[in-house]
């Protein structure tokens, strides 16, 4: 069920795609490869610091968050966690692009990972379609557990 409400969602919608790192030269490349989703109209917007992010959301909407892994760890960890906390953005799904599978960035708001060197329309794709999917799941499964806690605490009451 989830697979399908996915499929479609992604087949028959534009993608909006924001893609986050400090290096124009690379972003401009990773947005050459996301602009070549097969059959698909994709938008996208670029942002460089948390203040151009916050900017660029005034008006777009995301699908999906690209950062680039190159923004420094510091950065990466502060821009994932205000990412996932803000109310706008919170199940706006997230992917790093990594450099190396050598550096251990390990975030449990991170949906996916992904190597630049595989960086393909159909791995952007796949990467769109599998965080939609996971995005889902765990949303459904925080819901649910809330609920069930609820019940839960007033039966012991």
């Amino acid at each position: 069920m989830i697979t399908n409400k996915t499929t479609q969602r992604i087949g028959h919608e534009p993608v909006h795609i924001l893609l986050v790192g400090n290096n124009p030269i690379e972003l401009s490349s990773m947005q050459a490869v996301v602009q070549k989703l097969p059959g698909k109209k994709v938008m996208t917007e670029i942002a460089f610091d948390l203040n151009s992010i916050w900017n660029r959301l005034m008006k777009f909407r995301p699908s999906l968050i690209l950062i680039d892994d190159n923004i420094g760890a510091a950065q990466l960890g502060q821009t994932i966690q205000r990412l996932s906390a803000d109310p706008k953005t919170k199940d706006v799904p997230i992917a790093v692009l990594k450099n190396s599978n050598y550096s251990s960035v390990v975030m449990n708001e991170v949906n996916d990972y992904v190597l630049k060197q595989n960086l393909k329309p159909e791995t952007i794709y796949s990467i769109l379609k599998h965080v939609m999917q996971f995005k889902q799941a765990r949303t459904y499964l925080t819901r649910t557990y809330n609920k069930r806690k609820r019940q839960l605490l007033k039966l012991m009451r």
